[in-house]
C-alpha cells in the first residue's frame, strides 16, 4: 500500500515524535480546561488516524496551539453558557466532531488547493498572534494563578495578579524555558522540552512546595462520549456550528502549512484533499472519545524526519508511543506542576512567532505591513476566523487596486509614423493615410471589476479620430463587470462616430463578449480581426470605400 514502505528510520522517528509530543499533548490539554488526558487522547487517536489515511507520508498530528486556543475559547464560551464542563460536554463533543466532519467534507469538494491562495502577511500575523495568545493566557499558571478566559481579561487583570505571585511556581515556569532553550547546546538526542518536563516535576516533588500540580489523569483508554450528545442544549447550537466551522477552517490551514514545510524537506508531494480527509476523520474519532482536536504539528513533524522518518508506520508508531506512556506512566503525569507546562507552552508561543516577518515589517510594502499588524491584532483581541477574512479582504482590495493601476498606466495612446513599404503593419509604422485619423490602445491584463472605472476612462477625450483599434492580445479574462464597463465605453465611441476595431481575442474574452451581446451588436463582425495588420487593412478598406465618389 502506497506510503507503508517500513523503514528502521522508522522506528526512531516515531519514538522521538511521541516523545517529543508527550509534555506538548498534557500541556494543550491542559490549557483547554479539558484536562491533560484530553489532549492525549487527541494525540493518540488524530496521530494515528492522519497517519493512516492522510496525504503526507511524515506527518506527524495531534493537539497544536491554534487549534487549542481556539478549542479553549469555545469551551470557556460553552461554560459561560452552561454553567459547568459537565453542563455543556455534549455541545463540546458535537463542536469537534462536527469540526472533523466539515474538514472531511473540504477534502471530498477538493478545496485543499486554495491554501496556496492565503498571502504571506496573513499567515504571518495570524500565527504570530497566535503565538502572543498562547503566551498571554500562560502568564497566570506561570505564576501560580488560574488564567482568565480572554486575551483581553488576561491584560485587564495582569497588573493585579503580579501582586500574588507564587514564587515556586514562578521559578519553575522559568526553569522550564532555560532548559528548553539551553538543553540542545549540551545534546539534541533527547528533546529539551522532556528533559524539562521531567526534571523540573522530579525538583517539584523533592522540595515539595505549594505549587498547583495537574492530578489525577486516567490511566486507562479513553471511553465513548456519544450519550452526551443527547443532552446538548438548543441554545447552543448555532454556536456549535460557528466554532466548528472554524476549529475546521484553523486545522485545514494549520495542517497543509505543515505539509508544505514537509515536501520541502523531504522533497515529496503531499495530496492536500486526501490530508483534510484524514484529519477531519481523525478529529471527529478524537472528538467522539473526548479528545482534544488538532492538525499536523510542524515542530513534531520536522522531529520525525530528522530523525529518520520516512512513511505512515513513524505516525503509527509516533500515536503508539503515547499510548503505551499513558498506560504505564499516566498515573505519575499527575505529579507534572501547572507552572511547568505553562513554561512549555511559553516555549511554544514563541516558536510561532514569525520573527521573520516582523523584523521585515519595516522594508516591506506599507500594504502588506498593514495586513499583518491588522491580522495579528484581530486575532488576538476578537477572532481567529475573522481574522483571516479581514486579512484576505484587505490583501483582496490591495490586490485589485494595485492590478487597477497597474492596467491603466499600460493602456497609452501611440503616436503614428510612416507606412514601411506595406511590409510591416505595427502602432509605430503604418499607413501615412491613416495619420491622425486612428486611436491605438493597449490594453494589457485581466478586465475585471477592480479596472471597471479605468476602462471607462478609456473613451474620455477620445476626438477627431475616425477609428480606434482596441488590441487584446494581452488580455486572458474578462469579467461581468468588466463586460459591461467595455460595452459603455463602446457605446460611448458609437455616439462620437468613432469605429472600433478589435484585435487578437483570446478565447475566454471572445467567449464573453459574443455572449454578451457586444459582438456582432455593437462590434461586426468584419470588425473583430485576428491581427494587427488585418485591422490597419480593415481600416485602410473602409476609409478608401467611404472616399470613393458615389456612382448615383
Amino acid at each position: 500500500m502506497k506510503g507503508f514502505t517500513f523503514t528502521k528510520g522508522d522506528i526512531f522517528g516515531g519514538l522521538t515524535a511521541g516523545i517529543v509530543a508527550l509534555p506538548l499533548a498534557l500541556a494543550f490539554g491542559l490549557q483547554s480546561g479539558l484536562g491533560a488526558a484530553a489532549g492525549l487522547y487527541g494525540a493518540i487517536i488524530l496521530g494515528l488516524l492522519s497517519a493512516l489515511l492522510g496525504g503526507t507520508y511524515t506527518q506527524i498530528s495531534g493537539p497544536t496551539g491554534p487549534m487549542t486556543v481556539v478549542a479553549t475559547a469555545a469551551i470557556a464560551g460553552f461554560i459561560q453558557i452552561g454553567g459547568s464542563l459537565e453542563a455543556v460536554a455534549g455541545a463540546i463533543v458535537a463542536t469537534f466532531i462536527f469540526a472533523g466532519i466539515i474538514q472531511a467534507i473540504m477534502g471530498v469538494i477538493r478545496l485543499g488547493v486554495l491554501i496556496r491562495f492565503i498571502p504571506y502577511p496573513v499567515i504571518s500575523g495570524f500565527m504570530s498572534g497566535i503565538g502572543v495568545i498562547i503566551i498571554l493566557l500562560q502568564l497566570f499558571p506561570a505564576i501560580g494563578q488560574p488564567s482568565p478566559p480572554t486575551t483581553i481579561d488576561v491584560i485587564r487583570e495582569i497588573g493585579p495578579a503580579f501582586s500574588n505571585i507564587n514564587v515556586w511556581a514562578l521559578l519553575y515556569a522559568a526553569l522550564t524555558v532555560v532548559i528548553v532553550y539551553l538543553f540542545p547546546r549540551i545534546s539534541k538526542t533527547v528533546p529539551g522540552t522532556l528533559v524539562a518536563l521531567i526534571g523540573v516535576t522530579i525538583l517539584s516533588v523533592v522540595l515539595q512546595k505549594d505549587v498547583e500540580v495537574i492530578g489525577t489523569i486516567p490511566s486507562g483508554l479513553p471511553e465513548m462520549q456519544i450519550g452526551s450528545l443527547f443532552t446538548i442544549d438548543p441554545a447552543l447550537f448555532g454556536q456549535i456550528i460557528r466554532v466548528a466551522i472554524t476549529l475546521a477552517a484553523l486545522g485545514a490551514i494549520d495542517s497543509l502549512l505543515t505539509s508544505v514545510v514537509a515536501d520541502n524537506v523531504t522533497k515529496t508531494r503531499h495530496d492536500s484533499n486526501r490530508e483534510l480527509i484524514g484529519q477531519g476523520i481523525g478529529n471527529s474519532v478524537a472528538g467522539i472519545f473526548g479528545g482534544l482536536p488538532g492538525a499536523g504539528a510542524t515542530m513534531r513533524t520536522l522531529v520525525n524526519v530528522r530523525s529518520g522518518g520516512t512513511s505512515r508506520w513513524s505516525g503509527i508508531i509516533h500515536s503508539a508511543t503515547l499510548a503505551i506512556i499513558l498506560l504505564a506512566v499516566g498515573t505519575y503525569a499527575a505529579l507534572i506542576p501547572k507552572a511547568v507546562l505553562a513554561g512549555l507552552l511559553i516555549t511554544v508561543g514563541l516558536g510561532i512567532l514569525d520573527f521573520r516577518g516582523l523584523k521585515h515589517i519595516r522594508v516591506v510594502p506599507r500594504t502588506d505591513a498593514a495586513i499583518m499588524i491588522v491580522v495579528l491584532l484581530v486575532t488576538v483581541f476578537l477572532d481567529l476566523l475573522t481574522a483571516v477574512g479581514v486579512g484576505m479582504i484587505m490583501a483582496s482590495l490591495f490586490f485589485m487596486k494595485k492590478m487597477s493601476d497597474s492596467i491603466g498606466e499600460r493602456t497609452q495612446l501611440v503616436p503614428l509614423s510612416t507606412y514601411d513599404n506595406g511590409q510591416h503593419w505595427n502602432d509605430r509604422n503604418m499607413p501615412a493615410e491613416l495619420e491622425g485619423k486612428v486611436l491605438v490602445k493597449h490594453i494589457e491584463g485581466p478586465l475585471f471589476f477592480g479596472f471597471a472605472s479605468g476602462l471607462q476612462k478609456m473613451a474620455e477625450g477620445v476626438v477627431d479620430v475616425s477609428h480606434a483599434v482596441y488590441r487584446m492580445e494581452e488580455v486572458p479574462f474578462i469579467d461581468q463587470t468588466g463586460l459591461y464597463s467595455l460595452q459603455e465605453t463602446l457605446l460611448t465611441m458609437n455616439e462620437r462616430g468613432i469605429k472600433v476595431i478589435l484585435t487578437g481575442l483570446l478565447k475566454q474574452p471572445e467567449h464573453m463578449l459574443r455572449k454578451g451581446g457586444i459582438i456582432p451588436q455593437l462590434i461586426p463582425d468584419n470588425n473583430v480581426c485576428p491581427t494587427f495588420p488585418d485591422a490597419v487593412d480593415c481600416i485602410v478598406h473602409d476609409l478608401r470605400e467611404n472616399e470613393a465618389p458615389s456612382t448615383s
